[in-house]
């Protein structure tokens, strides 16, 4: 009987003992099946939504906010004028001003009579009898308007905010002379607040000195610009016509506006001197000249 209960503890030691020994044998197993297991991959992020596109509006959507003064460009060409839109009423709509020279770098502004604002379809240059030359619509950049002429060739409108706040074109540079300096010379500051004030002589192609304008300093009441006024003895019959009575800097033009509302921009090109922008017709020339 003693030997029975012995080797029944004996039987039940071992039984013991093998099963602590396999404990680890499967923990390393079950371990080793783990460390094998593809490791689940992360829930894609989603991607953060885009902005909306557009942003604010800077075409006008208004009879009121079209008037006013326009950028005109051949696309494609250097050709450009500059259109005032006026609220005056016509026979043929509203009354539309330009340079003369204008008629000369787009010719198709020799047969506008005026112009209609169409709301949602945008702004119509109109012929003598009302019918539409140029019917512009909004262009997808939604910065311009664009319309095609009958003999295939494209324009653009652009309001002159817009338009003087873009960066040149390229190759715009290379349509005009530019003047180098010397090496090592430094290179000519650009005007950081418009023309200084006093005294200036208008040259007119190759005459020089034919008219004189003196610019006047802004004040409190003056929003629109700072005066101007013509000199006697002004031998320039169409700077007489033009009639400046104000000035206005803004991003780097000068802008001369007329009695009549018509505009000019002048660029400076150094040493006091400022040029007519974009370069149409006859050249134009603002010299800083002493008393």
């Amino acid at each position: 009987m003693r030997m029975r209960v012995v080797a029944a503890l004996a039987v039940l030691a071992l039984a013991g003992g093998a099963a602590k020994a396999q404990d680890p044998v499967q923990d390393k197993a079950q371990d080793k099946a783990q460390d094998q297991a593809p490791a689940s991959d992360p829930a894609p992020v989603p991607p953060a939504p885009s902005a909306p596109a557009g942003g604010l509006a800077t075409l006008p959507d208004t009879l009121a906010g079209a008037a006013g003064t326009w950028d005109l460009s051949l696309e494609g060409g250097m050709r450009r004028c500059v259109l005032t839109l006026a609220l005056d009423t016509s026979p043929n709509g509203r009354v539309v001003r330009f340079p003369a020279g204008c008629r000369r770098a787009l010719p198709i502004l020799a047969g506008i009579g005026g112009w209609l604002f169409t709301g949602d379809e945008g702004i119509r240059l109109v012929d003598r009898n009302a019918r539409p030359l140029l019917a512009f619509a909004k262009s997808p950049d939604g910065m311009s308007l664009g319309a095609t002429a009958e003999n295939g060739e494209r324009y653009n409108l652009v309001p002159l905010q817009i338009a003087a706040s873009r960066p040149p074109i390229p190759g715009a540079a290379a349509a005009a002379p530019v003047a180098t300096a010397e090496p090592g010379a430094p290179a000519p500051a650009a005007p950081a607040e418009g023309p200084a004030l006093g005294l200036y002589a208008l040259d007119r192609a190759t005459q020089k000195d034919v008219c004189r304008l003196e610019f006047s300093a802004p004040t409190e009441a003056e929003k629109e610009g700072a005066a101007v006024r013509v000199l006697p003895d002004c031998r320039d019959s169409g700077i007489t016509v033009f009639d400046p009575v104000s000035w206005r800097f803004a991003n780097g033009h000068l802008t001369l506006k007329s009695r009549r509302g018509h505009a000019v921009n002048l660029v400076a090109i150094g040493e006091g001197r400022w040029r007519r922008d974009p370069e149409i017709g006859v050249t134009l020339v603002l010299r800083k000249v002493e008393p």
